[in-house]
Parts: C-alpha cells; sequence; structure tokens
C-alpha cells in the first residue's frame, strides 16, 4: 500500500502546479466521490425518494438554469479562442503553453471553467428525477455525464491547453445551442414556434464528433508532433468514435423508429404528426408541458 501511495505522490508530481489551487483540482478522489454519489442519486436515491411524491414543478428554475448555461458556455467558448484558438494556435499541433504568460495563464483559468461547467450540468440530470422524468436518464445520458468530468479533469489537470483543447471548445459550442433550446422549451407554449429544430440539435451533436476525431486524428499523419501528451489524443478519438456510435443509435431509435416516443405521441404522429421536447410535447399544433 506504501508503494501505491508512493507511486501516485510521484505521479501527481507531474501535474501542472498553475491549476492546482483551483477549486475541485486537488485530488482526483474528490471529483471521484461527486460523480459516484450523483450516479448513486440518479440511479437509486433520488428515485426512491421521489416514489410516493409527486413529481415537483421546476420550470422558472429550468428556465433560468438553462439560460444561464448559455451565457457560461459563449463566455467559455470566447475565453478559450482569447487564450489560443484565434490568438495564436495553429489548429493543427498544438503544444500546452507551461508558462507564466498571461495567455497561457488565461487557457488555464478556461480550462477549469470548463471543468467546473461540466460539474454544474449535473443539475440536468437531478432535474430529470425531481420531476419524476426518469425515462430520460438514459445510458448515454448517463454515460455522457459522468465520463466527460472525470476524463477532463485529468486533461486539466495535466495539460490545460494545446491541441487537447479543441473538442472542449467544440462542446461548448454545441452547448450553447442546446441548452437555448432546453431554456425555450422550459418557457412553455409561447415558444413553440422556435422550437422545431430539436432534431437538429442531434446532427450537430454528431458533427461535433466528427469534426473532433478529424481533428485530433492529424497526430497520427504528422511527421512529428509537440504536443506532450499522446494519451490524451488516443482519448479523444475513442471518446470521439463512442459518442459518435452512441448519438448516431440515439438518432435511429428517436428519429427512425421512434422508439423514445410515449404510446400515445406515436399514435398522433400516425394520423397527424408529432414531437417530442426534453421538456414539453408538441401534438398536432398544440403543446401540452410535462
Amino acid at each position: 500500500m506504501e508503494e501505491i501511495v508512493t507511486m501516485y505522490q510521484d505521479f501527481m508530481k507531474k501535474a501542472d502546479p498553475r491549476i492546482a489551487d483551483y477549486p475541485l483540482m486537488q485530488s482526483p478522489f474528490l471529483v471521484m466521490g461527486i460523480l459516484l454519489a450523483y450516479v448513486y442519486f440518479v440511479l437509486s436515491l433520488g428515485p426512491r425518494l421521489m416514489a410516493n411524491r409527486k413529481p415537483l414543478n421546476l420550470k422558472k428554475f429550468m428556465v433560468l438554469y438553462n439560460f444561464f448555461l448559455v451565457g457560461l458556455s459563449l463566455y467559455i467558448v470566447y475565453e478559450f479562442l482569447m487564450a489560443g484558438w484565434l490568438t495564436g494556435y495553429t489548429w493543427r499541433c498544438d503544444p500546452v503553453d507551461f508558462s507564466q504568460d498571461p495567455k497561457a495563464l488565461r487557457m488555464v483559468s478556461v480550462a477549469w471553467l470548463f471543468v467546473f461547467s461540466k460539474f454544474i450540468e449535473l443539475t440536468d440530470t437531478v432535474i430529470f428525477v425531481l420531476r419524476k422524468k426518469n425515462e430520460q436518464v438514459t445510458f448515454l445520458h448517463l454515460f455522457h455525464h459522468s465520463v466527460l468530468p472525470w476524463s477532463w479533469w485529468w486533461g486539466a489537470r495535466f495539460g490545460p491547453g494545446g491541441m487537447g483543447s479543441f473538442h472542449a471548445m467544440i462542446n461548448s459550442m454545441v452547448h450553447v445551442v442546446m441548452y437555448l433550446y432546453y431554456g425555450l422549451s422550459a418557457a412553455g407554449p409561447a415558444f413553440q414556434k422556435y422550437l422545431w429544430w430539436k432534431k437538429h440539435i442531434t446532427a450537430i451533436q454528431l458533427a461535433q464528433f466528427v469534426i473532433v476525431s478529424v481533428h485530433i486524428s492529424q497526430y497520427y499523419f504528422m511527421p512529428s508532433c509537440q504536443y506532450q501528451f499522446p494519451i490524451f489524443v488516443h482519448l479523444i478519438w475513442i471518446y470521439g468514435t463512442i459518442f459518435f456510435i452512441l448519438f448516431s443509435n440515439f438518432w435511429y431509435q428517436s428519429y427512425t423508429k421512434g422508439k423514445r416516443l410515449p404510446r400515445v405521441a406515436q399514435q398522433a404522429a400516425q394520423h397527424n404528426g408529432s414531437s417530442i421536447h426534453e421538456n414539453g410535447t408538441v401534438t398536432n399544433g398544440k403543446v401540452k408541458a410535462n
């Protein structure tokens, strides 16, 4: 056991000291505990607590929460661009700058903010549970929300910036669109006319994984690359492939077979045409809020 502790300590000495004092960045065990508690709550404790209770009405909170994440995601994208992607990065094999240069420190800050935002987004699933929408806690949803914070913690702790930060910036761009949709959906029937594009969100997510995979794949075709963490390159490529497969299956089940639609909505779709939204159902031109 003492040898394992020593190995861990030696390993963590290689982490970036510039980010060590940011919240949640001191130890991987803290974030692991948060994520395990999250999984336990959404799969076990939460449904049991809500079993004999009525669904909570969280619509006002959901509107504020979703539009807050729109603003936060926009800010993260801007900071990634200003910290390197529009101010010196080549968009190819960009190494992590470990200096005390203001731009390098700005990249450290936005890398941390991106990680922190992933923990804020765990609230998505808590809302599902408190509203008794447990059918929306799919494997894809849970895998996405639990794996990304864990993996990006390591990315930010050891290599905040460089080639490996591209997918975080693209992910934040997608989240601007996604949370805008959710915010409008939660706002109620008056915004129905703005909710025609849900299917396109999944298309944008699929495009995200293609773009990220193509960008990171440059590493494998370059004669030399100074990016310091090849392991992150491999993980990003693997994640991009896995999530592309999972989201493709979601597309097929939702929009080709329609399996995720409630039975009533499926029947209505056969006669009138309908679409299901994250926070409400649109059927035959009328909105029924959940």
